[in-house]
């Protein structure tokens, strides 16, 4: 990464903000008024367990599914909730392109919820994890424990932001627009509860892998023919939390923790 002092000096304000938001006189709670309300929104569909099967046969990198959801959820420019990762794997004259499509993975143990200090980040019952922008604070503690880095701060509204399965358009009975747009038809998204799921018979009728399954989040996002030379790349790639941590100085220490009465 290049040796920019004004991104530096923005990381190094960005933490230092995060922790005084952390020490302010501003009270907060874990309760949700969205939950608290029995709002559906918040609550999701009970009786649902929502998953995606990313069938990387059919995927052409085509990025179609990165400008729907853009365009869907009003992502700031240059930021992104699902993006399509682009490789070279092989060795030369055998080599070929493989393309790894990449979104939040609503992982069943999800550890970003557990580290969210308000309660801001939350899992539905229907297996959805969300953030509440209005009681989210951007401390940005759940952007450093998500080990896939799917995480971001919203430009426009300065907290937390990902992918949420385009829960709004799942009320409505549509699919999340990045499926819908697919035009390999790579993305497969339904309820893993219901075995006549199109989701349900993919799971059912292929082997599939999922990211970093060491990490213990049990993720929910499913791919069919994840070779494993794409893996061992994807694994090498740097996150952007040790990004951070190095311009920051932090790389060999422990992220700053709270104040002591904050939990």
């Amino acid at each position: 990464m290049p040796n920019d002092p004004s991104r530096r000096r923005f990381l190094k304000q960005g933490g230092i903000a995060a922790l005084a938001g952390a020490t302010s006189a501003q009270a907060f709670s874990l309760k949700n008024p969205g939950r608290d309300a029995q709002d559906p929104r918040y609550i999701g569909d009970a009786k649902a367990h929502y998953a995606m099967v990313i069938d990387l046969r059919q995927c052409v990198g085509c990025q179609a599914c990165t400008a729907a959801c853009k365009v869907e959820n009003g992502v700031p420019k240059e930021q992104y909730r699902t993006f399509v990762s682009e490789f070279e794997i092989g060795t030369f004259p055998h080599v070929r392109k493989g393309y790894v499509p990449q979104l939040c993975n609503h992982c069943d143990n999800p550890s970003c919820v557990s580290v969210c200090p308000t309660g801001a980040t939350f899992k539905r019952k229907d297996g959805i994890v969300v953030v509440d922008s209005e009681i989210c604070w951007g401390c940005g503690y759940c952007l450093n424990a998500c080990p896939y880095d799917k995480r971001y701060f919203n430009a426009q509204t300065k907290v937390a932001d990902k992918c949420t399965f385009c829960a709004h358009r799942l009320q409505d009975g549509l699919l999340p627009s990045c499926v819908e747009t697919c035009v390999g038809g790579a993305r497969i998204f339904g309820d893993q509860n219901d075995p006549n799921s199109e989701v349900s018979k993919m799971l059912a009728t292929f082997p599939t892998s999922v990211l970093k399954p060491h990490q213990g989040n049990a993720p929910q996002v499913f791919y069919i023919s994840l070779d494993n030379r794409l893996e061992a790349v994807h694994e090498a790639t740097p996150m952007l939390d040790d990004v951070v941590r190095k311009e920051l100085g932090l790389l060999d220490k422990e992220w700053p923790k709270l104040p002591k009465g904050v939990s």
